[in-house]
């Protein structure tokens, strides 16, 4: 899987201007639509001295960069998570939303609410150690073979992600205050109350995230060729994979903690991505990084301009996406 470096430079740099460019298209729009909006042109007159565009610089540059933003950190975080659990599972249908990892974090988060803690650090590390008790669980449920049979451990994501469900309307059902609505709509993916502060706070948790798994992209490489040539190659397999298991999950919990639960994203982007540039993880990396954000972002736009009013929470519009593919990939890997 090695590739001559003149060539792999060039693939870089063709990706990542291609991927570049539409997640800065999608981020105009994202700044340009709304319920207020007028037309695309109206970031461009926001940017002008006239006093009547002050509501609307206040509007775009207040309200919605942030969210457009924490929509593009987000989405890179999870379509990037997904593309780790693909290559240690070596299955396309791995990601942490379908194995459960997303529910203990969000189990880990609302027990972080509940308990009354700030967002940074409480609730974040409440959801840290949800994502990783439910790795403890997989990993036992494996048989403490780690990841080497990939569709029982897949299925036992699946069983531990519905428990995970049930146990979250148990939490929600206990509480008995103002915060339960909050709770609810933030557990459907919720990008509205996004600020600049959070942002910077997400932005400085995952960021490092994204450099190191890409530091361990060779590695991938070597690991989605079996478990037998990497070790041969000298990849510490141990080291790795628990390395890539628990970034892959601090930065998971670190979006579920701010945003809640958005499905699919780690599935749909990844794959996609890999038809088109082939699976070399050097690439793959930054075009995730990038083309994941790209999908938040108009993903958030769709929650907040396809209702007639108010707005729909962006993890209804990643799981329509998301769960047709789902299914379609399901089937193909079943042979029908």
């Amino acid at each position: 899987m090695t590739v001559e470096r003149p060539h792999l430079l060039r693939r870089l740099l063709l990706s990542g201007a291609v991927l570049g460019g539409v997640l800065l298209i999608a981020a105009y729009i994202g700044l340009a639509a709304g319920s207020t909006s007028g037309g695309i042109m109206d970031v461009w007159k926001s940017l002008g001295e006239d006093p009547q565009a002050r509501l609307l610089r206040d509007i775009i540059w207040r309200l919605r960069l942030p969210r457009v933003l924490m929509a593009g950190l987000v989405g890179a975080t999870l379509s990037l998570g997904g593309m780790v659990f693909q290559v240690l599972l070596r299955n396309p249908l791995a990601e942490p939303y379908i194995l459960g990892v997303s529910g203990g974090s969000a189990i880990g988060a609302i027990v972080g609410i509940l308990m009354g803690l700030s967002r940074i650090p409480g609730v974040w590390l409440t959801s840290f150690a949800g994502s990783l008790a439910v790795l403890g669980v997989l990993f036992v449920m494996a048989g403490g073979r780690a990841f080497a049979r990939s569709y029982p451990l897949l299925l036992s994501g699946v069983m531990v992600n519905a428990f995970c469900a049930a146990v979250i309307m148990f939490l929600v059902s206990m509480a008995q205050d103002s915060r339960l609505h909050d709770i609810i709509y933030w557990l459907m993916g919720d990008l509205a109350a996004s600020t600049l502060d959070m942002v910077l706070a997400l932005a400085a948790a995952v960021l490092p995230c994204f450099v190191l798994i890409f530091t361990r992209s060779h590695a991938m490489n070597l690991l989605a060729l079996g478990s037998d040539m990497a070790r041969s190659m000298g990849v510490n397999l141990t080291a790795t994979m628990v390395l890539l298991l628990v970034v892959t999950s601090l930065m998971v919990s670190a979006t579920v903690s701010y945003c809640g639960l958005i499905g699919f994203v780690g599935l749909v982007i990844p794959h996609m991505l890999r038809l088109m540039l082939g699976p070399d993880h050097r690439v793959l990396t930054p075009a995730c990084i990038l083309g994941g954000a790209a999908f938040m972002v108009v993903c958030d736009v769709l929650a907040r301009t396809l209702p007639a009013q108010g707005e729909m929470p962006v993890g209804v519009i990643s799981a329509i996406i998301g769960a047709p593919l789902f299914i379609y990939l399901l089937r193909k890997s079943q042979g029908k």
